[in-house]
């Protein structure tokens, strides 16, 4: 817990230091010690520190096997072989989660990527509550061309949470299509 309050004030600093202003909109606000997945769009470099300069609620990242051969990222992913299985232990151990449910940074033509199932079934099976945000600037600010974008201001929408209504399989994709249509609202 003390490694993510040092990583909000990175977050911040990376962001005022690099010119990019943070403003979110909340259509709810969590509870500082609740425990929630958050979900939001891929498409930025700069989204992790913004989730992290938005949510007080003490949480982990869930990333792909991939990030494993980077530094710093390599040394918290490169001994998860169950990932969601360690994440539901977290989840009871009392962290949140934030997961990119599209698996990764979609195309620069492509709005919001299908997601992948794993969130939401996390969510189902330990009836955790599922933040949708919308992150609409951070791909014009801080594309993976590192050619474009610039400083300024990196809007965000924190929508109406979405509570699981049960345990069955079903719920599953209602969750996750329930969570894709407030992303897109947010656009």
């Amino acid at each position: 817990k003390s490694f993510f309050y040092l990583s909000r004030v990175w977050a911040w600093t990376v962001l005022l230091l690099s010119g990019f202003i943070p403003k979110t909109t909340w259509l709810q606000k969590p509870d500082r010690d609740g425990i929630y997945i958050i979900c939001a769009n891929h498409t930025s470099m700069i989204d992790i520190m913004m989730t992290l300069a938005l949510f007080p609620n003490c949480f982990l990242f869930i990333g792909k096997k991939e990030l494993a051969k980077f530094p710093l990222f390599g040394y918290f992913y490169k001994s998860r072989k169950t990932v969601f299985d360690r994440a539901a232990v977290k989840i009871d151990e009392g962290y949140g989660l934030c997961i990119f449910p599209e698996g990764g940074v979609p195309d620069t033509d492509v709005v919001l990527a299908p997601f992948k199932t794993g969130a939401f079934r996390l969510a189902v099976n330990k009836q955790i509550t599922i933040i949708p945000v919308s992150f609409l600037d951070n791909k014009k600010h801080l594309p993976f061309d590192f050619t474009k974008g610039g400083p300024g201001v990196l809007r965000a929408v924190v929508h109406p949470f979405i509570e699981p209504k049960g345990a069955e399989e079903h719920e599953v994709e209602i969750l996750m299509e329930k969570c894709r249509e407030a992303i897109l609202s947010g656009f």
